[in-house]
């Protein structure tokens, strides 16, 4: 009885492993992403969707969608911009009247069809937050608007930790990485709440000297140091809830000189140049750690143009990512769509889209299904 049960034990943690083998299989293959973004939308007091909208979302149904597209990693959400979750039963509110436990099924589905899960976080940006701790917040601009003070941390970390737990994800999608005010250069000037001068003694080692003796120097050393502090909070969380999920870094502006040469880029699993550039994705690379995976991004809003970015992308292997706003209810229009028409037929995201679909799939860009 004792070998047979033995035997049994070593099955198990030999399914088990190749099981989680299976997803990891994409470790080695270029990035092929997307987002059905559900930031964006209307409703809400900014511009961000009100809380609830698309909460009838079908986790299948937008699996089946990305693995059509030929994703081997989607880019879903944990939390969005408005501060509700995409999955039920966290310790952050989900999203009102949400019809399934969306990310948690969308992780077991993708996992199924070996596709990796990021869940979506925003650090510097989150409405409840804003709402709920206005001493603590520039307000609730569609803007980053949240000074990384240790109670938030405390917050984003908590809520990290959380949803890696509840719902398996392979990696966090961390965006908006910034200081208040602004996602690029130039920034505005802090405004120095109460909790930015706690957070000054805490980072610089001194008091608070008065906003009228802080150098443009001084600013710029305390910024770095903010999203330093952040950074490493949000590793060690990751790292000590799951040691193999992966952490993605999104930055509209990687040569910002709040994080140019910072540990972050060194450390950070993947990086995304949102903006989608290829002087930037090339130049950015020496910024980054030798285990640093590059992806560069293609979205309506960065003007780039899909012809250049993916050739240049395949050449170099750089990971491909893009995203978009729902246009069919809570996902796009079937790949089909996509795919039955000459790509330079379509405009914006959906030629982008339209190109990615036939790169992911192995298909020449002037493909056209019958």
């Amino acid at each position: 009885m004792e070998n047979k049960a033995l035997v049994i034990i070593l099955f198990v943690i030999f399914v088990l492993a190749a099981c989680k083998g299976t997803i990891k299989q994409t470790d080695n293959e270029t990035i092929k992403a997307y987002d059905i973004d559900f930031n964006w939308g209307e409703g809400g007091p900014n511009g961000f969707a009100a809380p609830g909208l698309w909460a009838d979302a079908d986790p299948k149904a937008h699996v089946d969608w990305y693995a059509a597209l030929g994703c081997n990693v989607i880019q879903s959400f944990a939390v969005s911009c408005n501060g509700y979750a995409w999955y039920k039963n966290g310790i952050v509110p989900d999203q009102p009247g949400l019809v399934h436990d969306f990310l948690t099924e969308q992780v077991r589905l993708a996992h199924e069809k070996n596709i990796k899960v990021f869940g979506y976080f925003c650090a510097g940006s989150n409405t409840r937050w804003g709402l709920e701790n206005p001493d603590y917040s520039y307000g609730i601009p569609s803007l980053p608007h949240i000074p990384y003070t240790t109670k938030y941390l405390d917050f984003l970390c908590a809520s990290i930790e959380d949803a890696i737990k509840k719902t398996g994800i392979d990696g966090v999608f961390i965006d908006w990485l910034w200081n208040p005010g602004a996602t690029m250069e130039p920034y505005p000037p802090l405004k120095w709440l109460t909790c930015e001068q706690e957070m000054f003694a805490e980072l610089m080692g001194e008091p608070f000297p008065g906003a009228d003796k802080i150098t443009p120097e001084t600013e710029l050393q305390f910024r770095r140091r903010a999203i330093d502090r952040t950074w490493k909070r949000i590793k060690e969380t990751v790292k000590k809830t799951d040691p193999e999920c992966i952490i993605w870094l999104t930055s509209c502006q990687l040569t910002s000189r709040d994080i140019a040469g910072s540990d972050m880029l060194k450390e950070v699993d993947w990086v995304l140049n949102e903006a989608g550039d290829t002087s930037t994705t090339a130049s950015a690379q020496a910024m980054l750690g030798k285990n640093t995976k590059m992806v560069t991004c293609l979205a309506n809003w960065n003007g780039q143009d899909a012809a250049i970015v993916i050739p240049d992308a395949r050449k170099k292997k750089i990971g491909l990512y893009g995203f978009t706003k729902p246009v069919s209810g809570s996902v796009m229009k079937p790949i089909d769509y996509y795919l039955s028409v000459y790509p330079d037929s379509l405009k914006g995201d959906e030629r982008n889209i339209a190109l990615l679909a036939r790169t992911y799939n192995g298909l020449p860009f002037d493909y056209v299904r019958k």
